[in-house]
């Protein structure tokens, strides 16, 4: 893969990492679409770590108070009037779901559910369910205000992130506003909770990368440029969703998914 794909993939990595539309799918897609090489599950997760740098820029003191108060609550043995320490609690729960799931299940995912008819599935199945959790949400929670029904719910969610389409942040959003956390918040838990699962799949994948592949400058330049492109998705969304539904992404969903069926017909 030449320096000039790389930093393709690499800003359509950062820039739909934490869009509800599936960064996988559009990894997978695009090689496809223009008859690339497909560059493997290995390389996709490298990008993902690019995404992985934006979420601790971007809410670094958010993790400071975090693991402060998580910390504390350990060697206090007690959460109680620390809500940032109960938010790390939630996060390492809600990770184990998806971290199952990727380790049990990851040889399927990197085969059958990368065809371009599977990823076309997920992207219209999951859109409606995004869909409805939007509309049906009362909107009322924020991460302060949630409990372990909601985090335990959240979590299983993300395990249906390894299907290629579904989209890590939009099935965890989803489940966020199904537990009626309102969109800003169910936005930035889903961010939040994608740090450990990103630095989990990072070092998971790692034996399969070649030291030269690191070092290589198409490596570095794929994964510097996801890290810049997610921060700006991640100022985008919580913005635009102060204001916006996520019909918006629904709408997108479907289209992809007309789009990827309709040319792999004609193919």
């Amino acid at each position: 893969m030449d320096l000039i794909q790389s930093i393709i993939l690499g800003a359509i990595q950062g820039l739909t990492e934490f869009l509800p539309v599936s960064s996988t799918a559009h990894l997978i897609l695009l090689p496809w679409f223009f008859s690339w090489t497909d560059q493997g599950l290995p390389f996709n997760v490298a990008l993902h770590m690019g995404s992985l740098l934006a979420i601790i820029y971007y809410f670094w003191r958010d993790w400071v108070l975090i693991i402060k108060e998580f910390v504390q609550s350990v060697f206090s043995r007690s959460f109680e009037g620390r809500p940032n320490g109960k938010t790390g609690l939630y996060l390492i729960i809600a990770t184990i779901p998806g971290a199952l799931a990727g380790v049990l299940f990851e040889q399927y995912a990197a085969g059958l559910l990368r065809h371009p008819l599977s990823i076309a599935f997920s992207l219209s199945f999951f859109a409606v369910v995004l869909y409805f959790s939007d509309r049906a949400s009362k909107k009322t929670k924020t991460v302060r205000g949630m409990n372990m029904v909601d985090c335990i719910v959240i979590g299983l969610s993300q395990a249906f992130a390894i299907i290629p389409g579904v989209s890590r942040s939009g099935i965890t959003i989803t489940g966020a506003m199904f537990r009626n956390l309102n969109r800003e918040e169910a936005a930035k838990f889903s961010f939040l909770l994608g740090a450990p699962l990103i630095a989990g799949a990072g070092v998971f994948e790692a034996r399969h990368l070649e030291y030269s592949a690191v070092i290589s400058a198409p490596f570095i330049a794929g994964v510097l440029t996801s890290a810049v492109f997610a921060f700006l998705a991640i100022k985008f969304l919580l913005r635009f969703v102060r204001k916006s539904s996520y019909t918006v992404f629904v709408v997108y969903r479907l289209a992809l998914a007309v789009i990827i069926a309709g040319l792999y017909l004609i193919r």
